[in-house]
């Protein structure tokens, strides 16, 4: 019929031989889960995930810079702050980890663009969603599809 289990206990214990009670580890958050805490607005969070942030910021002091950059980055975005993007950029290329330095470091080769797309209402947003799209439907009728065929999928949009 099947694997079947026996219930022994709570859930996060494990009995040793000498039948004392062992904690087992909680379970790791998958990268997503972190990233998805971190960029999420503060008062949008439960108690449960800051409570599992704060346990992996103490476990990985990687992830508490990448954390805190990451929050500036994104308060500087959201509020269209161009005055602090130099500051936010000095911190990025100072960083210990090698791929935010290196993000710093792009961002001060297009300083003049970015601080001139800063302040603009607008976004690449639907445009990107739209090429996204169009790719996914190129790839899932590629060799088997014809140009007419492909232009009556885009034009007939779901």
């Amino acid at each position: 019929m099947g694997f079947t289990t026996r219930d022994r206990g709570a859930p996060n214990t494990q009995e040793a031989r000498n039948g004392a009670a062992v904690a087992v580890p909680a379970q790791i958050p998958s990268p997503r889960s972190i990233a998805a805490w971190i960029m999420r607005p503060g008062g949008s969070r439960s108690t449960s995930e800051v409570a599992r942030l704060d346990e992996v910021r103490i476990a990985c002091p990687d992830i508490t810079e990448a954390c805190d950059l990451a929050r500036a980055f994104t308060d500087l975005v959201r509020h269209r702050r161009e005055t602090m993007l130099g500051l936010c950029i000095q911190e990025a290329e100072q960083s210990t980890i090698g791929p935010i330095r290196s993000f710093g470091g792009f961002l001060r080769q297009d300083f003049d663009a970015v601080t001139a797309g800063l302040p603009l209402p607008c976004s690449s947003g639907v445009v990107g969603g739209h090429v996204c799209r169009m790719k996914l439907l190129k790839r899932s009728r590629y060799g088997r599809a014809t140009l007419a065929l492909l232009r009556a999928r885009v034009l007939a949009r779901p």
